[in-house]
């Protein structure tokens, strides 16, 4: 049953380590990421959405330069990333295009995913490339980033990735078959954990351990990355990448490596954190007609906006009132305070003309709404 989940799931993140990628630092792996752009290219076929999350540019930049251990400065690491992020984009490309799929580099940091703005920025720009058909190869921005080299892992990025794309499910390959009781290179007794809840303490004991000297996780970091995908509603498998077509097979139904399930669905989820977490930034005064049209769960269009409130960049949180000043809904905006004035009380066609051009038809999205 609980697979089943997992076999109607429409938007994927899949995340892979580097020692798949470059097959424990030999180099990269090129049967390997062919058989994955395969895969994706299958998934595609079948109307899924695919956005896959790669690390490697160090350890893919360490053999390029001949480096047999990963150095420890931050300049050098930053010098591997780019060297490596190069290999990474060409190989995948070729991968993709023998399938007849564009693919896409996306660098994102932290910061990108923290600030409002930006974060909406990177949410339109891959939902984008998913509407077009284009597969989003991501990765960390290693090149300008200091702490995230010393301290973080594309485990917590494709988490983060999931996060921000509302994704159903995120495929983790590693070299292991799966979360297990205990270390199974340390404890012959060790059994696999076929499903369980994310988030559950008990999986954090068990995980312990860390990565390899070609990437920074371990098993750890993907089971606190499966609890921070939870939180919007994001499944987890965390599966070996050894498996043959591991991928479609999951999305089919199938039962490999450990299942970790989040309790809530993602729409739900981002409704609450929306509720929760907003600061008001701004306020929207709104005709009647667009009162009833939020309250049945559409869009906020310009032309309901009678009045702004406020100053406020893109993706500001605002409320929206009522004719009579009762808040009625509140969200992230599309646009700024001063071109949502100027385009208050127009249809939407007319967004490009006056402004010169265009983010969204809609000046708050249902998705980004959620009603008082």
């Amino acid at each position: 049953m609980a697979m089943t989940r997992i076999a109607q799931a429409q938007r994927f993140v899949v995340k892979v380590g580097s020692a798949l990628v470059t097959n424990n630092g030999q180099g990269l792996d090129l049967t390997a990421i062919d058989e994955w752009a395969r895969q994706i290219a299958q998934l595609r076929q079948s109307n899924k959405q695919v956005l896959l999350v790669s690390s490697g540019a160090i350890a893919c930049g360490m053999q390029r330069l001949g480096w047999s251990k990963r150095p420890r400065a931050v300049h050098e690491l930053q010098a591997c990333a780019a060297v490596g992020q190069m290999g990474l984009v060409q190989v995948y490309e070729s991968a993709f295009a023998r399938h007849g799929l564009h693919t896409a580099q996306v660098l994102l940091t932290h910061d990108d995913l923290a600030d409002r703005q930006r974060y909406l920025n990177a949410r339109s720009t891959l939902t984008t490339l998913l509407e077009l058909g284009v597969v989003p190869i991501i990765n960390e921005n290693d090149t300008v980033i200091t702490d995230e080299i010393k301290f973080g892992d594309n485990d917590t990025l494709g988490a983060l990735v999931a996060n921000l794309v509302d994704a159903d499910c995120m495929i983790i390959l590693t070299d292991q078959q799966g979360l297990f009781t205990a270390d199974p290179r340390q404890d012959a007794s060790a059994t696999l954990i076929v499903e369980a809840m994310a988030g559950d303490p008990a999986l954090e004991a068990m995980a312990g351990g860390a990565g390899t000297q070609h990437g920074k996780g371990g098993m750890i970091t993907k089971v606190i990355a499966a609890k921070r995908a939870a939180s919007s509603g994001t499944h987890t498998v965390i599966a070996s990448g050894h498996q043959a077509s591991a991928m479609t097979r999951l999305a089919l139904g199938e039962s490999i490596g450990t299942l970790l399930i989040s309790g809530t669905q993602p729409l739900r989820a981002r409704k609450q954190w929306l509720a929760d977490h907003l600061q008001l930034n701004g306020k929207l005064i709104l005709d009647a007609g667009a009162v009833k049209a939020l309250r049945a769960g559409k869009s906020l269009l310009p032309i309901g906006v009678v009045d702004v409130i406020g100053e406020f960049e893109r993706g500001a949180a605002v409320a929206c009132l009522s004719p009579q000043g009762v808040e009625v809904a509140r969200g992230l905006i599309n646009y700024g305070s001063s071109d949502s004035r100027r385009i208050a009380r127009r249809a939407s066609q007319d967004i490009e003309d006056i402004l010169g051009y265009i983010d969204e038809a809609e000046i708050i999205h249902r998705d980004n709404l959620v009603l008082s």
